[in-house]
């Protein structure tokens, strides 16, 4: 698999599981930009060290949850580049909380990063793409969306928006070249899951078959392969990552 001489941009794609996609990509051929909101060092870095290795990167800030911010970054990278290839909906937030104590704020955030900015890209992007009568998307879901987390209201209902948007998306645009999957990962290793308990950890470790916790890569490496022509006839699926977390 290769995306040689594609335009990919990775919303959220600074650190974690966005800095593992936007790595692989990068290392197969595409010229990555990786989009970042409060993340600018670590994106100028990630260019860099990226840059140095002989690969294309560069990094733009943008506040994906403002449509106009959505609009003006994929402008700025289609003025550059000329085209937008790949579109990674990777962006996400989390303020965790039982509903009883959960503030409107908290809820309307995590929506507005999750899945608004998700809906802002797509706006964005899509109008291009239609054009190219070519495009890859790939929205970043999770298995909270799908199955639902107590104290992750307004994040599982985000992730599960994406779903539903995604398989929109899909039906939109499947006559235009244009394909259009979610992926939702399990218990990844990450900056985010490094901040749970050991406790916590272990009982999210119990109820996964494989017995271990998903890599930042294996996440990556799934949406290269839907970012890639290898997965031209793919269109509106949810591709679980989570080491069989979720059968269904």
């Amino acid at each position: 698999m290769n995306v040689e001489g594609k335009i990919a941009l990775v919303t959220g794609g600074a650190v974690g599981i966005g800095e593992a996609i936007s790595t692989r990509l990068a290392e197969k051929g595409a010229t990555v930009i990786v989009n970042y909101m409060h993340s600018g060092t670590q994106a100028l870095a990630l260019c860099e060290k990226l840059t140095a290795e002989g690969f294309s990167c560069l990094p733009m800030g943008a506040d994906i949850s403002s449509l106009a911010a959505a609009q003006a970054l994929v402008e700025e990278v289609v003025a550059r580049y000329g085209k937008l290839d790949i579109l990674v909906n990777n962006a996400g937030i989390t303020k965790d909380q039982l509903i009883l104590r959960m503030s409107e704020a908290d809820f309307d955030t995590v929506i507005a990063v999750n899945l608004k900015g998700t809906w802002n890209m797509i706006k964005a992007a899509s109008p291009h793409m239609v054009r190219a009568r070519y495009g890859k998307i790939v929205n970043i879901s999770s298995v909270s969306g799908v199955a639902g987390n107590a104290g992750q209201a307004n994040y599982a209902a985000s992730k599960a928006g994406i779903i539903g948007l995604t398989r929109s998306v899909a039906r939109e645009f499947a006559k235009r070249g244009i394909t259009c999957n979610a992926v939702a990962p399990g218990y990844i290793e990450t900056r985010m899951t490094a901040a749970l308990t050991d406790a916590q950890k272990e009982k999210y470790l119990e109820q996964i078959p494989m017995g271990r916790c998903g890599q930042a890569d294996e996440v990556a490496s799934l949406v290269l392969f839907l970012a890639s022509d290898r997965s031209n006839y793919i269109t509106g699926q949810v591709l679980h990552i989570d080491g069989g977390l979720i059968m269904n």
